[in-house]
C-alpha cells in the first residue's frame, strides 16, 4: 500500500497546473463543449422555447379577450347609462306633469271653494244689507211713531190741541228735510 500511495503521488507529482488547462485534452473538451451545446440547443428549441411560446400566445389571446371583453362591458356601461338617464328625464318629465296637474287640480279646486265663499258672502251681505234695510225702516218707523207720540205731547203740555192728521205732516215734512 504504500509503494501504491508513492507511485499516486509521483504520477501526481508530474502534471503541472490544472487539467482543463492542459494543452492535450482540449480536443476531448471542445468536442464535449460542443456536444452539451447541441444538447441545451436541442432541448430549448424543441421543448422549452414551445413551451414558452404557447404560454406567451396564451396570455396574448387572454389579453387580446380580456380587452374585447372590456370594451364590450364598456359598451354596455354606456347603454346602461344612457338608458339611465333617458328613464331619468322621463321621470322628471312624467313629475312636472303630475306637478302641473295637482297644481291645475288644486287651483280648480281653490276657485270653486272661492267661488263658493264669494257666493256665500255674497248671500250673507244681501241677507244682511236686507236685514239692516229692515232696521233701518223699522227704526224709521219707530222714530216717526216716537216724533208723533212726542210731539202731541209736546202740543197737549203747551196747551194746545193737536189733531193726529196735521202732527204726523209735520213730523213727514221734517223727516224728509
Amino acid at each position: 500500500m504504500a509503494t501504491e500511495a508513492h507511485e499516486a503521488a509521483g504520477a501526481a507529482g508530474h502534471s503541472a497546473g490544472m487539467p482543463q488547462l492542459d494543452v492535450s485534452t482540449w480536443g476531448n473538451q471542445i468536442f464535449w463543449l460542443v456536444v452539451a451545446l447541441v444538447v441545451i440547443f436541442l432541448v430549448l428549441w424543441r421543448v422549452a422555447l414551445p413551451r414558452i411560446g404557447a404560454v406567451l400566445a396564451e396570455r396574448s389571446g387572454t389579453i387580446t379577450n380580456d380587452l374585447a371583453a372590456a370594451e364590450e362591458l364598456k359598451q354596455k356601461a354606456l347603454a346602461a347609462e344612457k338608458a339611465y338617464n333617458e328613464a331619468l328625464e322621463k321621470a322628471r318629465v312624467e313629475a312636472g306633469r303630475i306637478v302641473a296637474e295637482a297644481k291645475a287640480e288644486i287651483q280648480a279646486d281653490l276657485d270653486k271653494a272661492t267661488a263658493k265663499a264669494d257666493a256665500e258672502i255674497a248671500a250673507k251681505t244681501a241677507e244682511s244689507e236686507a236685514r239692516i234695510g229692515e232696521i233701518r225702516a223699522g227704526a224709521l218707523e219707530s222714530v216717526t211713531e216716537v216724533a208723533k207720540d212726542t210731539a202731541k205731547e209736546l202740543v197737549a203740555a203747551l196747551g194746545g190741541k193737536a189733531d193726529a192728521r196735521s202732527v204726523t205732516a209735520a213730523i213727514n215734512a221734517r223727516l224728509k228735510g
